[in-house]
């Protein structure tokens, strides 16, 4: 595997289980100016690209690989909010498998038997057309490295799943679709009822607010140890975002 790094021309992740044509052409790709990230399988792949934040600009997949296609690794990556254009390069040439991979959403469909200058000229062709703006499902909410799945009650950050209970995605929903600070009191009610009294004397919610928020925050930061998107407002409550100066 070969790390990215800034790309003069373009970052490409390249996806084949041949592994004398993936260093080939990796090396040719180099050499063509571009920065390469290289995997043997959809499962590296996939692991590596969901739990890593990385620069891409295209997709470069082949077909048929152990553990499965290339195809099922490009469904995965776009239900997990990756909309860089893909390239299929693949000795699999028959119709059926260009018309299902571009029907997937894949940009380009490529014989293994063209020449490298073709393919080379192809991929600046992906990169120059403009990427299609994402309609997002009404249920999904994305703000930055954010997004929400209301008919599903799931979160990611960094395109990476954070496990919250159902209590805490609501939190995590009122936050980040408020433009606005929230309230110690507001968070609470929207867990328990309006008026709902918890905790020692009329202010002792405050402590389950914390506490709740302290365990959200530590599930973010499991999955990204530089989290800081939500802030506290001393003595008021917090909000989405950084800690008020």
């Amino acid at each position: 595997m070969t790390d990215l790094s800034q790309a003069s021309k373009g970052a490409l992740v390249l996806v084949d289980d041949d592994d004398m044509l993936r260093q080939v052409l990796s090396d040719n790709l180099i050499q063509a100016g571009y920065d390469i990230l290289s995997f043997s399988d959809g499962e590296q792949a996939y692991a590596a690209l969901t739990t890593n934040t990385l620069p891409i600009d295209l997709f470069i997949l082949d077909w048929s690989m152990p553990g499965g296609s290339g195809l099922d690794l490009l469904k995965r990556l776009r239900a997990n909010g990756f909309h860089q254009p893909a390239l299929f390069f693949t000795s699999h040439n028959q119709i059926l498998y260009e018309e299902a991979a571009l029907a997937c959403g894949a940009v380009d469909f490529i014989d293994k038997t063209r020449s490298f200058s073709i393919l080379a000229r192809r991929i600046e062709m992906c990169l120059q057309r403009p990427v299609p703006a994402v309609k997002l499902p009404p249920d999904v909410f994305v703000l930055g490295d954010l997004r929400l799945d209301a008919a599903n009650h799931t979160v990611s950050w960094k395109s990476t799943t954070v496990e919250l209970t159902f209590g805490e995605f609501r939190i995590v929903d009122l936050l980040a679709r408020s433009s606005r600070d929230m309230g110690y009191r507001e968070i609470y009610d929207t867990l328990r009822g309006e008026d709902f009294v918890a905790g020692e004397g009329p202010d002792g919610y405050r402590a389950n607010v914390r506490a709740l928020i302290k365990r959200i925050r530590q599930k973010f930061l499991r999955v990204d140890p530089e989290f800081d998107a939500i802030g506290n407002y001393p003595g008021f409550g917090y909000r989405w975002g950084k800690d008020h100066a």
